[in-house]
């Protein structure tokens, strides 16, 4: 459901449900702060008459207005009187600063649940509780109880901490960076950071979107709209509580290696949204993506009046998987007339220590001007000739000249911070670090790509999905080799085997085999049938009789009887490269697929990557190129390369089968033997929730 926000968002009269005239109370630095919006503001408290020279009523039935916009600090307990009466009043945007609800347990839970069903009587949009509350500079209102408010600008910024949100004012009001939007978003109890993205991304003010997010309240439908959103524009998350403590406890190698972080990294990527790992990283992309134009390549030019920082630049760019540009001769040859021998006058250019203002003028103009360069940073160490101030207005020039992007690094204290601000003004980003430098720069050339993206879907693949369906219906919570035509049903190639209960049958599947067979102890009871002994490889079809005697042996005597244990026989395949390919479903996204170079790289070295389910082609192929271990698929050490297009079929036909069946909880095909001309799964084990169907 698309939510109308603008009335939360660009309110036209303000009320403060809780306001006090009493100083350092928490109702009274906030109303103090919305005091200052120009536009009608109200006062909600039975004691007072006015507070700080805006009108005071006792109740909100008492409000001579249906104001576009309430905020409610009274006691939890208060809140949904407070709330409802709102409704009754006609009023459909709250915030609820108030703490004390589902973050604090118990009856806290009940609060908040008897919350969200008053909003939904009423039709309300809620913000929080516990929220920070919120921002909106373009028409002057600071609902928040921050000693700071927020100028204007054109980042959006969405947050789940309310202590980020007062340190990011702090922090943002020297600097004099601007934003179109700032909101605490609190419990989330109604409206979560997706109706945010999509409110905010309409805005034509909002040129990036900034978030910090400790989780998504519905992953789905966050794909789905950041999707969307971020064709158009940039979205950036820090996204906190990285952990994997859930995942270890999951049976399987997917599940064990998939993890809360690897799923948003699976999630964010398929959505196109930008990932920060530390609060200062967040606004360095953030700043650039707001102030910058997007490179139509990524050639970068370097100039630099010191070497060292130079090379530092060539170092991170070749991190970041950008290209030094090579100069046009005509350029090397100006860049040459102007400077002394001494200097350098290929990329990276070293115009020496001396460089006064008019130099860096004639060596910024080339560089940038050139047609081979896509974007470029300026790098200046202090020195008694050069004015930093003059330099800030060459570098803006230059940009809005050539429409590229430029970005400068002053490596300097307090000599640097008039330009540094001087530069911000004119919407260059300056670091004092030339790899933050660099990396910026790196920020626009991935959102570049994420723009362009292929908008490709999923095919429509054959397959049977009412023989899954009845594999799934009648087998148990625990799958293994014995369904394997699981895969089979779903168009991926499978090994030849089958179910033997009795040792006849065990030499009368062997027999058909080949002359060396495989044999597998199955029983829902063994997740892990190598850790007991339970795979013998190479067996005589003449012994399978006698190994299945054996190996029978190893079965927990519950098992006796039943009609889903036995050996497992299946021709034995020559050696290939292994792979692992699993499902495993994450609570907040859902189905993913994984890929890995099987054995011990999955195991020890956890080389594996994450891919949200279904998947396209395109997005197959990628996922198993972003293994670490990739090349050696394409072959080495003597090794003849895999049939990728096999592999890649196959990924994504597991990515439909994760899709198709929510039942499928965890799923490891493992190993997946790639050869030069085919694939064929060899194992399978899967876990299943029979109540999710």
């Amino acid at each position: 459901m698309t939510r109308d926000l603008q009335d939360l968002l660009f309110p036209r009269s303000v009320a403060v449900v809780g306001a006090s005239a009493t100083p350092g109370k928490i109702g009274h630095v906030l109303f103090s702060n919305v005091a200052t919006f120009p536009g009608p503001v109200y006062a909600v408290n039975p004691n007072y008459e006015q507070i700080l020279g805006r009108p005071c009523v006792p109740t909100v039935a008492d409000l001579p207005e249906a104001v576009s916009l309430v905020l409610v600090i009274v006691p939890p307990q208060d809140v949904l009187h407070s709330l409802d009466a709102c409704g009754r009043r006609g009023i459909r945007n709250a915030v609820v600063i108030t703490a004390g609800f589902k973050e604090q347990g118990g009856k806290g839970i009940e609060l908040e649940r008897e919350l969200v069903r008053i909003a939904s009587k009423h039709a309300m949009n809620v913000v929080g509780p516990n929220a920070f509350g919120l921002v909106s500079p373009r028409v002057g209102l600071n609902a928040t109880f921050a000693p700071r408010s927020a100028v204007p600008g054109n980042i959006a910024f969405i947050s789940q901490s309310g202590a980020l949100c007062s340190a990011v004012l702090d922090w943002a009001w020297p600097r004099k960076l601007g934003f179109s939007h700032f909101i605490s978003l609190g419990n989330k109890a109604v409206l979560s950071e997706t109706e945010f993205l999509a409110a905010v991304a309409r805005d034509p003010e909002t040129r990036v979107i900034a978030a910090y997010l400790e989780g998504v309240e519905d992953g789905r439908e966050f794909l789905r709209v950041a999707g969307e959103v971020t064709r158009e524009v940039p979205v950036v998350v820090l996204k906190a509580g990285r952990t994997e403590a859930g995942a270890r406890a999951a049976s399987s190698h997917t599940g064990a290696l998939a993890g809360s972080d690897r799923a948003y990294d699976a999630a964010f990527r398929r959505c196109g949204v930008l990932r920060a790992r530390t609060v200062e990283e967040l606004f360095d992309q953030a700043a650039v993506l707001a102030s910058q134009p997007l490179p139509f390549g990524r050639r970068l030019g370097i100039v630099s009046n010191a070497g060292g920082p130079g090379i530092m630049a060539a170092d991170a760019a070749a991190e970041e998987g950008l290209d030094l540009a090579s100069l046009a001769p005509a350029t090397v040859h100006a860049l040459a007339q102007r400077f002394s021998s001494a200097a350098s006058v290929t990329n990276p250019v070293d115009i020496l220590a001396d460089a006064s203002s008019g130099r860096f003028r004639d060596a910024v103009e080339l560089v940038v001007g050139d047609p081979g360069v896509d974007m470029a940073t300026v790098l200046t160490a202090p020195h008694p000739i050069l004015t930093f101030a003059e330099l800030a207005a060459i570098l803006a020039e230059a940009r809005v000249r050539h429409g590229k992007p430029v970005v400068a690094s002053f490596m300097a204290g307090e000599l640097g911070e008039d330009a540094s601000t001087r530069l911000r003004e004119a919407g260059i980003p300056a670091y004092f670090d030339p790899a933050h430098a660099v990396r910026a720069l790196g920020t626009l050339v991935r959102y570049q790509a994420i723009r362009t993206r292929a908008q490709d879907k999923p095919r429509v693949l054959t397959v049977d999905r009412a023989r899954v369906q009845d594999l799934v219906a009648k087998g148990n919570t625990r799958l293994g080799v014995e369904t394997l035509e699981l895969l089979a049903a779903y168009g991926i190639p499978v090994a030849r085997g089958g179910l033997a209960k009795s040792p006849e049958e065990a030499a009368r599947l062997a027999q058909h085999l080949g002359e060396r067979v495989v044999l597998k102890v199955v029983s829902p009871d063994i997740v892990h049938k190598s850790d007991v002994g339970g795979v013998r490889i190479g067996v005589p079809a003449s012994e399978a009789r006698k190994v299945y005697r054996d190996l029978i042996e190893l079965l927990p005597s519950r098992s006796a009887g039943r009609q889903d244990v036995g050996l497992y026989v299946q021709e034995l395949l020559p050696p290939g490269q292994e792979v692992i390919v699993g499902i495993v479903r994450d609570p907040t996204f859902g189905p993913l697929v994984m890929v890995g170079l099987g054995g011990l790289f999955v195991e020890l070295l956890e080389d594996v990557a994450f891919a949200a389910a279904p998947l396209s082609p395109r997005e197959a192929e990628e996922l198993v190129r972003s293994v670490r271990g990739f090349p050696l698929l394409h072959g080495a050490r003597g090794r003849p390369p895999v049939h990728l297009p096999s592999l890649v079929e196959s990924v994504e036909r597991i990515g439909r089968l994760a899709a198709d069946f929510p039942e499928i909880l965890e799923l490891d095909v493992n190993p997946l033997l790639c050869y030069p001309d085919r694939v064929v799964a060899v194992d399978l084990r899967a876990t299943l929730d029979k109540q999710a169907a």
